[in-house]
Order: structure tokens, then C-alpha cells, then sequence
């Protein structure tokens, strides 16, 4: 038998026998690791501890301690030991497949009947009888045939199927959790009782497609959540909860912000509170690109196939848009659909600025005198999106991007990438939003352009980064097929993350799309494109503003910023007097004159999200004041009409104008 040598984390390297388990690799260092280990990593992959190590390799051991492969492991040996569970239950379920996704797993299960909220009871309590019963986990690998032999008779169609879309020849893993056997990549754990038994929760069941394909048989998907601990489990329970607070959904609705219809699936209804933030936000962020030298441009909704075809998208994004005949629809009467003659050119919604912005670019002769060129559009675009896919503001079809596009030589990159970094630093800021991480996407294995481009590209990004003084991680090819690019990771009030922005670097559509301009030597050159946008789309952010305020927004964003309400009639007419002072300063107020208690009016408007409720009666009329009250604030403040009449007048100021 041949020698191997494995290098472990500290740099110390030592031989073994090849074909060595990670198990036996543990076990040889110490006792106490070989009970500790979970699983190891070889040459940066997850593997299992029964699986054999064949040539040389970097090894590093895991154990508990270790939270991503820990994690890892708790959630898909818990997909199989819940499958297992409803099988025990109800032998006739047929299963399908159960990865991990984040926090926790789902498993698809093909069950005439549906699950109850009884059953998801009765399954958590079978899975811990199982984990209890520390029922060892073994591996085999076998050959497709006999795979496929094994699932006909086991009457388990599905994973038939699944074995069926094996390339021949390739290997086969299984895994059993104590009798129960299912096909499986792994790793896992090295007995049920390494899951922690009061860590994990089922969540939900929801309708699923086998394999995403409406035109499959529909399965029962159940939900369920895992971590390290039970007091981790608790903390993500009660972060559920918060959540559902402050879901945008019922906040729009609370607060008369916006809807949605079947008739325009992931369209959005916008009504004039919900359009007022819109509004704000892109006086704010125009303000913010005016002073940061940007051209703001209007294209087409519409725009030929062809152009598509050119800039690569149609082969890379068709199935995203929306396709439109470039022809007068033949019509017999009203009651019949129009007729289509299949024959015309295809135009489409366009999906993103960028083609557009090219054509733009490429009206005139260019000198490298004229970059950088800083190109805006608040770009209505639309994608379409699945219908299971749709998620109120966060995911829609409809969208409004922020969007811009810099046009530079290639020795103006670092420059520019440090110029958007402290714009998108400032705007953020000003909303709020403070706690963000920061990654390079790099190099994806499937790419254009070469790799001395790409070095240069990658090294632009990681400069300008560190030149402005942020701390970055890696994220190692996941850069765009055409260029490098930065993510923005932020953290929410509840500690939940966001991806928002982008600032994305391209070499490849200015090339496919023929853009010059001419160079100090007289030459045409490409430029280099920056696509970069600090909102992302309105309808996202807003969404994740209302989410992070739980609806209770900054007052200069807050659609209704004040309302004042009199506590007797007689104050009506003072009432309005308020109402037209705090008008004349900017401020969006209104009178409530119902013939309403002041209690249930307050109630009302703080259900509304109002930030600020000025009372009134005939003391105040008479002193010309107020009694002020601030949304979450159970406290009453007499204030003098002219005192709080300058406070909000400033405090309702857009954070760039004060």
C-alpha cells in the first residue's frame, strides 16, 4: 500500500497509509479529538470521516466548535432523520430530496393526504426518538444499476429518477440513519445522537413541484430550522417573531402604503403615502448624484432584439424578459383575442440599463479628456420573474433601479471605485443603515476576458477598497462572467443581513457593443463600464427600510409626519391654524376633526406609523401651544406652536440639505 502525506492547519505535515480515513486521522492524534470529530476538510472540501483520503492532501479536523461545518452537518442529518421519521409514520409517503438552505433544511415528500400542524407535533417527536436511539450513520457507494434495482423495488419513484440522471459510470453514495437508507452526497454526522435534540424546530409545509416544474406532480414540502443550541434556536424564534412584525407586507397595508393584484402579478400598486417616500428618496438620491457629477438619461422600455442579441444578454437572460411582436395585432371583434402572426421581429422589456446606456455613450466621437463619464437613469425595468418566486417589494417584476454607469479609462477605475464607495458610505448613512460588510466577488470559473485582465481588474477593486479604508472579504468566484465585482452585506435592526447595491465591473459590453473613445495617442480604446447603483431598486429598498424601522421611518421619509387631532371641537379651527403653520415650513400635516375620543385617535395614527401627534383643546388654543406626542412614546410634552414648529421643520429636513 502507497504512503500519503497530509499537512494539517498548523503546517505540520505527516505520512499515512493511503486509503486513511479522516476517523483514523482523528484517532491517531488523540483519543479525545477522535471522540470530538465531526468531519474534516480536504484540500478546502467537506468530508465525511468514514471517507478514505487517497493521495496527498491539506487535512483540518472538525469538531462542534466549528460553526459552518457543524451547522452544516446538524441541518441535512436532521433532513434525513425527519424523512426517516415520516416514513416510520406513514410508510406509504414516497421521498424525494432534502438539502440544507439557511438556518435550517427542507425535505419534499410525495403523501396523498396533507400534512397537519398535528403531524409536523407528531414528526418532531419521532425525530427524537431517533436521535436518542444514537442509531449509527454508515456509508456505502454502489453502482447506478444497483441503485436503480434497489429504489424500483423499494417502490420510490422519484429517487429512480434521481439515479437515472447519474452520468454512467459515476459512483453511487448511500447513507444509512440506522435502518433507513437514502441516496446521498453526504457528509454527516457519525451517529443520530450527535444532533443536538431540543435545537431544531419544523417550521411549515407549502406546496412544491418535483424538481421546480409546474408541469410535475405537486409534492408536500416541510420546513424546518436547526442550530448549535437551544438558546440559539430560542434567539432565531424570537427574530422570526420580530420579523413578522415588522413585515413590509402588512406594514404596506397597516399604513396604506401600496398593493398587489393577480391582475398585475408582481406589479406594484403604489398609493400617494406609499409614493411619497418613493418621491423623497429620489429627490434625495438625484440631489446626491447632481453633486457627484452625474448626466441623468432617459431610454427606451422598448428595445430591439437585435440589440439584445449584440450585448449578449439574449442568450444569457431570455428567459427573464418579457418578449413583445414588433407588429399591429390582427383583431376580428372585441370579444376575440388579438391574433399574432408569429412572423414579426421580437422586441423586449428591457431588463437593465446597460445596453441602452452604450448607445448613449457611442453618439458622438468620445476623447479620454471627456472620461470619466457618469451616466444616471432612474430606469423602470422588468424581468419576469416566476410567480412562486414573487415576494411582496423585495422580489418583483416591475422595478425601479437607481441606476448609473461610469464610462473611464482603465487607470481611472481605482479612482472611481473609491469615489462610489464614499458616496454609497454617505447615502446610507443618512438612512440609517451603518452596519455593513463588504466582499470582492472574483474571477467565476466560466468567464470572459483573460486572466492578466481580470488580475488587474480584481486588483483595482481590492486598492480602492483598502485606500478608502474598509475591510473586505473575498468571495471567490462569484464575480459576474464579465468583470469583478462588490457586494454590500447589510445588517438590519433585528441582525438579519441584506445584499443592496452593486458596483460591477466591465470590460465585456463596451467590446461587444463597439464603444470608443479616442486616446491621448490618437488611438481608439475601449472604455472601461462601471455599473454600479446605491439603492439597488426602490421597491426593494423601501421594503427594507419599512422592515428596518418596523414601519416607524425617519421623519423627513414618514408619508404622514404630523397629525393634529383637537380633544374638543371647539379646537377645530385651531387645529387647522397648526395644520397650516407646520404646511408652510414643508412639513406633511393633517387634522383629524372626527368627532373621536383623543385615545382612540392616538391609537389609530400610531397604528399608521404617524412620528409625531399634536394635541389640542381650548388651554392650547389660548396659549397658542401644543401637547406633544412622539410615536412609542407614551409621554405628553406642552410645547409652544413656534418652538415645535421649528424643531420638525429641522428634524423633517433631508439629511444632504441640513
Amino acid at each position: 500500500m502507497g504512503r500519503i502525506t497530509l499537512t494539517f492547519p498548523d503546517g505540520n505535515a505527516r505520512d499515512f497509509d493511503a486509503g486513511i480515513t479522516p476517523a483514523d486521522v482523528a484517532a491517531e492524534i488523540s483519543k479525545s479529538l477522535a471522540k470530538k470529530a465531526i468531519s474534516a476538510s480536504v484540500n478546502g472540501a467537506h468530508h465525511d470521516l468514514q471517507w478514505p483520503i487517497e493521495a496527498d492532501a491539506a487535512i483540518a479536523i472538525h469538531t462542534m466548535a466549528d460553526d459552518g461545518p457543524a451547522l452544516e452537518l446538524i441541518r441535512h442529518d436532521l433532513a434525513h432523520i425527519m424523512a426517516r421519521a415520516v416514513q416510520e409514520l406513514w410508510p406509504e409517503t414516497k421521498v424525494t430530496i432534502g438539502p440544507v438552505i439557511r438556518d435550517g433544511w427542507y425535505y419534499d415528500f410525495d403523501r396523498d393526504e396533507a400534512f397537519t400542524t398535528d403531524d409536523l407535533a407528531a414528526i418532531e417527536a419521532k425525530m427524537r426518538e431517533i436521535i436518542n436511539a444514537r442509531d449509527p450513520v454508515t456509508t456505502e457507494v454502489w453502482d447506478r444499476d444497483r441503485a436503480i434495482a434497489h429504489y424500483r423495488a423499494g417502490g420510490e419513484p422519484f429517487k429512480v429518477e434521481l439515479v437515472e440522471a447519474i452520468p454512467e459510470g459515476e459512483a453511487v453514495r448511500m447513507y444509512w440513519h440506522g435502518h433507513w437508507q437514502d441516496l446521498c452526497r453526504g457528509p454527516h454526522l457519525q451517529h443520530t445522537g450527535q444532533v443536538p435534540a431540543d435545537a431544531f424546530k419544523l417550521m411549515s409545509v407549502a406546496g412544491a413541484y418535483w424538481r421546480g416544474d409546474s408541469r410535475n406532480k405537486q409534492l408536500q414540502r416541510i420546513y424546518g430550522v436547526a442550530f448549535k443550541t437551544r438558546g440559539d434556536l430560542k434567539a432565531h424564534l424570537t427574530m422570526l417573531e420580530e420579523a413578522a412584525k415588522r413585515d413590509h407586507r402588512r406594514l404596506g397595508r397597516e399604513m396604506g402604503l401600496f398593493h398587489f393584484q393577480p391582475e398585475a402579478q408582481g406589479s406594484v400598486f403604489w398609493h400617494p403615502n406609499g409614493f411619497v417616500i418613493w418621491r423623497a428618496l429620489e429627490a434625495y438620491i438625484r440631489r446626491r448624484l447632481d453633486a457627484d457629477g452625474y448626466g441623468e438619461v432617459r431610454t427606451p422600455q422598448l428595445l430591439d432584439a437585435e440589440l439584445w442579441r449584440q450585448s449578449g444578454h439574449w442568450g444569457k437572460f431570455r428567459e427573464n424578459m418579457f418578449l413583445v411582436p414588433d407588429e399591429i395585432p390582427a383583431t376580428e371583434d372585441e370579444d376575440t383575442d388579438p391574433v399574432i402572426s408569429g412572423e414579426a421581429d421580437l422586441m423586449a422589456l428591457k431588463p437593465m440599463n446597460c445596453p441602452a446606456h452604450v448607445q448613449i455613450f457611442k453618439q458622438g466621437t468620445k476623447s479620454y479628456r471627456d472620461l470619466p463619464l457618469r451616466m444616471a437613469e432612474f430606469g423602470c425595468c422588468h424581468r419576469n420573474e416566476a410567480h412562486g418566486a414573487l415576494h411582496g417589494l423585495m422580489r418583483v417584476r416591475q422595478m425601479t433601479q437607481d441606476d448609473a454607469h461610469i464610462f473611464c479609462r482603465e487607470d481611472q477605475i481605482a479612482a472611481e471605485t473609491k469615489r462610489f464607495l464614499a458616496l454609497f458610505n454617505r447615502v446610507y448613512g443618512d438612512m440609517g443603515l451603518t452596519e455593513i460588510t463588504y466582499k470582492l466577488a472574483t474571477r467565476p470559473e466560466t468567464r470572459a476576458g483573460d486572466d492578466a485582465t481580470w488580475d488587474r481588474a480584481e486588483t483595482a477593486l481590492a486598492e480602492a477598497l483598502t485606500a478608502a479604508g474598509l475591510e473586505f472579504d473575498y468571495a471567490e468566484g462569484e464575480g459576474a462572467f464579465y468583470g469583478p465585482k462588490l457586494e454590500f452585506h447589510l445588517t438590519d435592526a433585528i441582525g438579519r443581513t441584506w445584499q443592496a447595491g452593486t458596483f460591477q465591473l466591465d470590460y465585456v459590453l463596451p467590446d461587444r457593443l463597439e464603444a470608443v473613445y479616442i486616446g491621448e495617442d490618437g488611438e481608439r480604446h475601449r472604455p472601461v463600464m462601471l455599473h454600479r447603483a446605491v439603492f439597488g431598486t426602490f421597491e426593494r429598498f423601501i421594503g427594507l427600510l419599512i422592515e428596518h424601522y418596523a414601519g416607524r421611518l425617519p421623519l423627513w421619509l414618514a408619508p404622514r409626519q404630523v397629525v393634529v387631532a383637537p380633544i374638543v371641537s371647539d379646537a377645530n379651527a385651531y387645529a387647522e391654524e397648526v395644520v397650516a403653520e407646520l404646511r408652510a415650513r414643508g412639513l406633511r400635516a393633517e387634522a383629524d376633526l372626527r368627532n373621536e375620543k383623543i385615545n382612540y385617535k392616538v391609537r389609530e395614527h400610531s397604528v399608521g406609523k404617524v412620528p409625531v401627534i399634536l394635541a389640542v383643546g381650548q388651554r392650547e388654543m389660548a396659549e397658542r401651544s401644543v401637547s406633544l406626542r412622539r410615536l412609542g412614546d407614551t409621554r405628553t410634552e406642552a410645547r409652544t406652536l413656534a418652538d415645535i414648529t421649528e424643531e420638525l421643520a429641522a428634524e423633517a429636513t433631508p439629511p444632504d440639505l441640513r
